[in-house]
């Protein structure tokens, strides 16, 4: 592909709102996870909540919106001058040549549980609950592309905890068959009881903070979060690049990843011949990582399978937890802080590493000059996507 500059972006999780804030708590190697309830739910688990997102309002003409997760994306789009550079990009390109591509899993999810509980005593839904505004997963691109005034293509990927990443590469195809000019990515998810209580069912929620890459690793911290970035078909001012995208299905199981990562190996390699890289080029690679131990060990083989056991690797679910359909976009985030900022993040919360797991994983920060940075986002029933970012220079 040609490479896209990317003009801004900007992220919000648990690890607090904006690029400083989340930069500082990585190098401060300072967690966003919590050791408590989200709501009622009744389960011992750590999770990384945003705050304030109860505390925002949306847009008086967007009120039948009114959910958590469109607050929590209407928050996002606070910092980072993402707001300015959006508008500067519609003045620039037209509102109808500006995309807006965003991944979600549970989407609004959370708003219809509320519903439930407050069903009348025939057993229907409160008249004040508009599914096709909130639980509907095409909701946060139709309320961001309304709250920004974009009149382009507009459309939600929802393929588990891969969403957001290959969102950057529907973007890069867009651009590139000359249907817009700029296209904002990124992904949005926020908790919701459905999410905590179907991943404990499935015993893959950890009972502690999670732990990638450990030997006692016993599962994820689930999180949410929103995380844009601005792709431009030019930008005078890039801050980042992406430089190639790579996307497999593998199919294997619904909910587990092909032992040997075959799938993440094909998405790899397709991310870095997209880039025309090879492996040598890459300088660190953000895993997907969730501390699951099948997760781990699969995605451990395919990075071992193609980048050997030189490049420096690490998981960053151990800051944010796990946000599911916003990771890719969280990921990719942070994959653009380490080339700004030649930081290495080192994974959190490992206690007795892994002598299974082979890849160069860091367990300390490292700084040096970055190049180039591959992210990883694999997502239930074998949809994988890796993203490959380069440096502003």
């Amino acid at each position: 592909m040609k490479p896209l500059p990317i003009s801004a972006y900007t992220v919000n999780s648990a690890l607090g709102p904006g690029r400083a804030a989340t930069l500082g708590a990585l190098r401060e190697r300072r967690s966003g996870l919590a050791g408590k309830h989200f709501l009622d739910a009744d389960l011992p688990t750590w999770i990384g909540e945003v705050d304030d997102v109860d505390a925002v309002r949306v847009p008086p003409s967007l009120e039948t919106f009114d959910c958590r997760n469109n607050r929590l994306a209407w928050l996002g789009l606070q910092f980072d001058s993402m707001l300015e550079s959006v508008q500067r990009a519609r003045t620039r390109w037209g509102a109808t040549r500006v995309a807006v591509l965003l991944g979600t899993s549970t989407s609004g999810l959370l708003q219809t549980e509320l519903a439930y509980r407050r069903r009348t005593a025939d057993g229907s839904l409160p008249a004040d609950f508009h599914y096709a505004h909130t639980h509907n997963t095409a909701s946060v691109a139709s309320f961001v592309s309304r709250a920004l005034r974009l009149e382009g293509p507009s459309w939600v990927v929802s393929t588990a905890c891969s969403s957001s990443a290959k969102v950057f590469a529907a973007a890069a195809r867009l651009i590139e068959a000359n249907l817009v000019d700029a296209a904002l990515v990124g992904g949005v998810d926020s908790l919701c009881l459905t999410t905590l209580y179907g991943f404990n069912s499935l015993e893959l929620l950890s009972p502690e903070i999670c732990r990638p890459w450990d030997t006692q690793r016993r599962g994820l911290s689930l999180g949410e979060a929103a995380a844009y970035a601005l792709l431009e078909r030019e930008s005078d001012a890039p801050l980042g690049w992406l430089l190639g995208a790579g996307e497999s299905n593998d199919g294997y199981h619904m909910s587990s990843p092909h032992p040997q990562g075959l799938g993440a190996q094909e998405a790899m390699r397709g991310a870095l011949a997209d880039a025309g890289l090879d492996a040598g080029a890459i300088d660190y690679v953000n895993l997907h990582g969730t501390a699951t131990p099948n997760n781990d060990a699969a995605e451990d083989l395919a990075v071992v399978s193609v980048f050997g056991t030189r490049v420096p690797c690490s998981s960053t679910k151990g800051a944010t937890g796990h946000t599911l359909g916003a990771a890719g976009a969280v990921e990719a985030a942070i994959s653009l802080l380490a080339l700004e900022n030649g930081l290495l993040p080192g994974g959190l919360n490992v206690e007795s590493p892994d002598p299974a797991l082979r890849c160069n994983y860091l367990r300390s920060n490292r700084t040096g000059a970055l190049r180039t940075v591959l992210s990883n986002s694999f997502g239930f029933g074998g949809s994988n996507a890796s993203l490959v970012f380069g440096a502003a220079q």
